[in-house]
C-alpha cells in the first residue's frame, strides 16, 4: 500500500476512522533525520499488509502536529482504532518501527 498524506481535512475519514492499525510519520522537508526515516517509513508501506502508512509535514500542518504534542521530528504515532497506542521520537531502526506495529 502506498503511504498517505494526511491533512487537516482527511484525518478523520483517513486515521480516525481506518479499519487498521495507522502508522503517522511527522516530518519536514528541512529535517535531515526525517529524510533519513522516510524510506524506511515508505518501505513498510510498501511490504506491511494490515496496516496504514501516513505521513503528516508539520510546516504544513501545525494544528495536527499541536494535536499529537510533537515537538521534535520525524516523530513516529501508531494509532489503533482512534487510539494512540505507541509514540517514538528520532530515526528508528525498521525492525522498532516493525514491533510498534504489533504492539
Amino acid at each position: 500500500m502506498s503511504v498517505v498524506t494526511v491533512t487537516q481535512s482527511n484525518f478523520q475519514s483517513e486515521v480516525m476512522n481506518a479499519g487498521e492499525p495507522v502508522l503517522i510519520d511527522f516530518w519536514a522537508s528541512w529535517c535531515g533525520p526525517c529524510r533519513m526515516m522516510s524510506p524506511v517509513v515508505d518501505e513498510i508501506a510498501e511490504e506491511t499488509s494490515g496496516v496504514k502508512v501516513c505521513k503528516v509535514n508539520v510546516d504544513e500542518e501545525p494544528e495536527l502536529a499541536r494535536e499529537f504534542g510533537v515537538m521534535s521530528i520525524p516523530t513516529l504515532v501508531v494509532i489503533k482504532n482512534g487510539e494512540t497506542v505507541k509514540k517514538t521520537l528520532g530515526v528508528q531502526p525498521k525492525e522498532t518501527v516493525l514491533r510498534m506495529l504489533e504492539a
